[in-house]
């Protein structure tokens, strides 16, 4: 495009701040960003100071964790105020959109075993092989220079001294109105979309008991550790140069068939991004990808075998959106199940990410489903929880297939909601009149806003399996309030659950999200995907539970 990575990085940097940036709040031009908005724990201090983790191709990766200056860089320049403040405007702007939705796209490709060697680039005519940084004389190795500071020599009524002799500059930021183009979707005619899809008769099941079970013992966490960068440039996978997968997050897992498991990602980004968020939408954007593997020590990380492409060495996006504030800006994958050789996705419709922190806003919540394995999907055009009002109640969904029941916790949408239950006969998934909600001790038809909340206080983005050694339900969830990825273990979906213990802390993984459960773990080791959002990669943690004694709690 002609701009060096100077200017490119200021203006990647300036279009975050109201896109695609998962919840970001500008404040007279300071970009709060973050899809984790959660307040941070207090701990005595961050971990010592490390260098940047390398792979076993000497490719340098990310460190999620909150550390100690490097003590061998020069110190930090004194706080200074900004040249310039930009306060955002909207100015309204009307858009068309073309109804239906188009088809979506279904290319796919038989992709070529992975070289041998690890660290031999699969496609050199596709992505070019890393090369090591030359360091500048204003940055670190391996970062990208500053933005420049712009001139601000011609600002009225300033001068460049403090007047005292210090040398400390008094001259007042520049400010700039910044109009921001805030558009106002409208429909009009397009092209055909996908054929319409029968409606399912109307099955109300009949209110049932739905009693607690007693408590049991509160799981026990011995420690929680980083174990591996799973995506991105540096980490094991090469997911960079292998699948054109720079910057992705959630990493979601089901088992699809005995000796494998599916890893669905959200919003991923490939060439043009860097670290610092999302990307841009011309950074090879797509909603949502998928992967798999079939790695069982995870003691040393999660190797993926392959991801589903739609060209060589490329991830295809499984389910499309239409990528329009205020329309649909993105689709995503909230939890994924099989049932019967079929691959069921749990997904949630973004029509716009707020400007508040922790704050998003859907359409709805819906299902999808593959009937090869993951490679296609279709989503259900019934099967959907609308979001009337911004109130509903199950619009991020884990859904857990156990007995004769699928199990449904879901969420609002955002971060401040209560989490709500609900089930389905397993012949049933796909028709919404079918479930029933769990209110007050009792399986309910028709009452999704009327569910009981699981347990005190907020949640976000859920993960819920069974532990085949227990039998014991586990949840995993952020709590923003407390700042911290938290675990609760029941016998039944519907409780009674026990406190919330912490497996990490916000504090020691900034902006981390996420927690999604491995399905192959243990009561005793537990392996579950993080996300965080400066370095907007996905990290495998493990922590080590106390065994179980199986005994109901006092």
């Amino acid at each position: 495009m002609g701009l060096d990575r100077r200017l490119r990085t200021a203006l990647k940097y300036a279009a975050r701040r109201d896109r695609t940036n998962r919840c970001g709040l500008v404040l007279l031009g300071v970009v709060l960003v973050g899809y984790v908005a959660v307040p941070v724990p207090a701990r005595s201090a961050p971990h010592p100071w490390a260098p940047p983790p390398v792979n076993a191709c000497g490719e340098t990766g990310f460190d999620p964790l909150a550390r100690e200056p490097d003590p061998a860089a020069p110190p930090a320049p004194p706080v200074q105020l900004p040249p310039r403040i930009d306060i955002p405007i909207p100015v309204p702007q009307l858009q068309p959109v073309p109804v239906p939705d188009p088809p979506l796209d279904n290319t796919r490709i038989t992709p070529d075993p992975l070289p041998a060697d690890p660290c031999r680039n699969p496609c050199p005519d596709i992505r070019d092989t890393p090369k090591p940084p030359e360091p500048g004389p204003e940055s670190e190795p391996g970062e990208p220079a500053p933005p420049a500071a712009p001139d601000s020599g011609s600002a009225s009524g300033s001068g460049s001294g403090s007047g005292s002799g210090s040398g400390v500059p008094w001259r007042l930021p520049e400010i700039r109105i910044n109009p921001e183009i805030e558009p106002i979707p409208y429909p009009v005619p397009g092209g055909a979309g996908d054929p319409p899809q029968p409606a399912p008769p109307q099955v109300v099941h009949p209110a049932e008991p739905g009693p607690v079970a007693p408590p049991v013992a509160p799981p026990r966490v011995e420690s929680a550790r980083l174990v591996e960068q799973i995506t991105g440039p540096g980490s094991g996978n090469r997911t960079d140069m292998r699948w054109q997968v720079d910057g992705t997050d959630l990493g979601l897992m089901w088992e699809t068939k005995p000796g494998e498991v599916a890893v669905v990602f959200g919003d991923t980004f490939g060439k043009g991004w860097s670290a610092g968020g999302v990307g841009d939408p011309d950074d090879d954007w797509r909603s949502n990808v998928l992967g798999y593997s079939t790695d069982r020590d995870l003691s040393d990380g999660l190797s993926l075998d392959t991801m589903v492409q739609d060209s060589r060495c490329h991830a295809a996006e499984l389910l499309g959106s239409r990528k329009i504030k205020n329309w649909e800006t993105t689709t995503i994958p909230t939890s994924g199940f099989a049932l019967d050789g079929r691959q069921y996705l749990s997904f949630m419709s973004v029509n716009r990410w707020s400007r508040i922190p922790g704050m998003w806003w859907t359409n709805y919540g819906g299902i999808a489903y593959s009937d090869d394995n993951g490679s296609t999907w279709v989503k259900d055009q019934h099967a959907r929880w609308e979001n009337l009002f911004g109130l509903g109640r199950f619009q991020v969904a884990a859904m857990v297939p156990h007995g004769d029941y699928v199990y449904m916790f879901g969420t609002p949408n955002g971060r401040v909601g209560v989490i709500g239950l609900a089930r389905v006969p397993k012949g049933e998934v796909l028709n919404k009149s079918a479930y029933q909600y769990w209110v007050n001790g009792t399986w309910a038809p028709a009452a999704e806003n009327q569910a009981t909340p699981l347990v005190a206080g907020i949640a976000s983005e859920l993960s819920v399996r069974v532990d085949p050694g227990t039998g014991q339900w586990q949840m995993s969830y952020l709590d923003p309030a407390r700042g911290a990825i938290v675990l609760r273990t029941a016998a039944d979906p519907q409780g009674t659950w026990t406190e919330s213990v912490q497996l990490v802390s916000t504090a020691d993984y900034p902006k981390s999200y996420g927690g999604f459960l491995h399905p192959w773990s243990t009561s005793r080791d537990l392996y579950f995907t993080l996300s965080a959002w400066d370095t907007y990669n996905v990290y495998l943690l493990h922590a080590q539970l106390a065994p179980p004694d199986g005994s109901p709690a006092s």
